[in-house]
């Protein structure tokens, strides 16, 4: 998108910083600040390096941000944030989200985040958007008088619109099953990597023990002791590589947890054309029910038992001039109800056509993204394979020599 402001800005989350405060219920804590460095593009052309301006934020603050996007644009995909927490992690890696790695790589997930923001036609100009990259102080009092919490959709409201919505849009009810199986496999897949990860480091590491047991046998050898002793080294080196390698390949895992976390956006959006459908079906329902009433006081039959109707039986028929005050308030309310149920009307057009056309943007995004991810994956595990094949190619030349 030509106009969109990661064109017009350089945006980096470029370090992380360990920090101890008081929280809101006045207790000590242990937080990690992010530093975000923002620099203007144009300036850069003309041979001037623009001024970069920094801020720090925390993870909550990125969470308030997030929070505030899903519920002011409700048809489209937020970005995800990266995890709070580690999960899908092999056990020679730390779960703890102090963990200088684990910080690392949420340092990359939270730039990840904010450029996924400055990229989206609609997301990148939001002002709230704009405040969090450039004004540290009063932010939050900023977001919090947008009032967007009270816009915000209870979890009871959504689940009743979810099993009482009589007609469903296929569309969105097929995507809502595609977020779940996408969620699913990557979840699994994510799992195999992680016991794989398990394995390998197990398996690297032990050549480090053909390694210690060359270097001894080669004491004992007068003529094959330098042979022996190299091929020892060889091995040495390939058990240290893996720390490296699976440090890099942590990196791609997040890149699919990214789309793990998609799935749940996507589900965000499903969720909000729900509500929508059920409040439109609720408005419709109120409106026949309101002008059965109207055409049962103006003619005197009541089509449906009721205990109103049961009461003037009992009691005595209304009097012409009640029933004409009922009338006429009924016919305004029918009146505003239509006009409500027109405008619920338009809005779920809109939403739709403006919702269907972000989640066309997103599958593009996804399948690019995720075509890259596993590409790097699989280039990644051939160059792991070349070094355990050198290693023993190495050895087979060490051994040739003696």
């Amino acid at each position: 998108v030509e106009d969109c402001l990661a064109k017009k800005m350089e945006i980096t989350v470029s370090e992380a910083e360990k920090r101890t405060g008081r929280n809101a219920m006045n207790m000590q804590e242990t937080y990690t600040a992010y530093l975000i460095e923002t620099r203007a593009v144009e300036t850069q052309s003309e041979g001037q390096c623009a001024p970069v301006d920094s801020l720090w934020r925390r993870y909550s603050e990125f969470e308030l941000l997030r929070n505030y996007l899903s519920v002011t644009y409700p048809h489209i995909v937020v970005p995800p944030l990266p995890e709070k927490r580690a999960d899908f992690v092999w056990h020679k890696l730390s779960a703890d989200n102090m963990d200088p790695d684990f910080v690392e790589r949420r340092r990359i997930g939270l730039e990840n985040f904010l450029l996924r923001v400055a990229s989206h036609a609609v997301l990148c100009q939001d002002k709230i958007f704009h405040s969090f990259l450039t004004q540290e102080a009063g932010w939050k009092e900023m977001v919090n008088e947008t009032g967007f919490q009270l816009k915000a959709d209870s979890r009871l409201k959504a689940l009743n619109a979810t099993f009482r919505v009589k007609n469903p849009d296929k569309r969105f009810t097929e995507l809502k099953h595609y977020s779940d199986e996408l969620q699913s496999v990557i979840s699994h897949l994510l799992r195999v990597r992680a016991r794989v990860a398990d394995r390998l480091y197990g398996v690297y590491k032990v050549h480090g023990n053909y390694g210690r047991v060359f270097s001894e046998w080669s004491a004992i050898e007068k003529e094959m002791g330098d042979g022996l002793q190299s091929a020892g080294h060889h091995m040495d080196v390939y058990a240290a590589s893996i720390d490296d390698i699976l440090e890099e390949e942590e990196h791609y895992a997040d890149q699919l947890k990214e789309y793990l976390f998609y799935a749940e956006a996507l589900r965000a959006v499903c969720r909000k054309h729900e509500l929508m459908q059920y409040d439109l079906e609720m408005a419709a329902q109120d409106l026949t029910t309101k002008k059965q009433q109207c055409e049962e006081l103006a003619t005197g039959t009541v089509r449906t038992f009721s205990l109103k109707g049961m009461t003037s039986k009992l009691f005595g028929q209304e009097t012409p001039e009640q029933r004409e005050a009922k009338i006429k308030v009924l016919e305004e309310q029918i009146q505003e109800g239509e006009q409500q149920l027109k405008s619920k009307n338009l809005e779920s057009r809109d939403f739709v056509k403006s919702a269907w056309a972000d989640i066309e943007r997103f599958k593009e995004q996804k399948n690019h993204d995720l075509k890259e991810a596993l590409i790097s994956y699989a280039v990644m595990q051939i160059s792991m394979c070349k070094k355990g094949i050198q290693v023993w190619t190495n050895a087979k030349e060490c051994f040739s020599k003696m």
